[in-house]
């Protein structure tokens, strides 16, 4: 394994211990979830180009746009919710209040 998917899979590994440690701000989770798709991305299109598999090279493309529609709602989700409820708490927000 290269130096380079280590890394990798170190910052995956990393951003998901992140957001499964530090859930108190939806900002806090979207930055760690935005910090996994970017690594995914990386990764796979390394590994696409290192092993010349040209039949999967759209994939790493059609993984950022699903990872910028993630961040797009997300940022919308916040915006929404932070000026209903003033706060963007994950703990505070109840889906039967929402």
């Amino acid at each position: 394994m290269s130096s380079i998917s280590l890394n990798l899979i170190t910052a995956f590994t990393i951003s998901f211990l992140g957001a499964m440690i530090y859930r108190s701000h939806i900002m806090s989770s979207l930055l760690c979830l935005e910090g996994m798709m970017l690594s995914m991305f990386i990764l796979s299109s390394t590994i696409i180009l290192n092993l010349h598999y040209m039949s999967f090279f759209p994939m790493p493309m059609i993984l950022l746009v699903f990872a910028a529609c993630e961040a797009a709602i997300g940022l919308a989700l916040l915006v929404m919710i932070s000026n209903t409820y003033g706060l963007d708490y994950v703990q505070n927000l109840n889906l039967l209040q929402c």
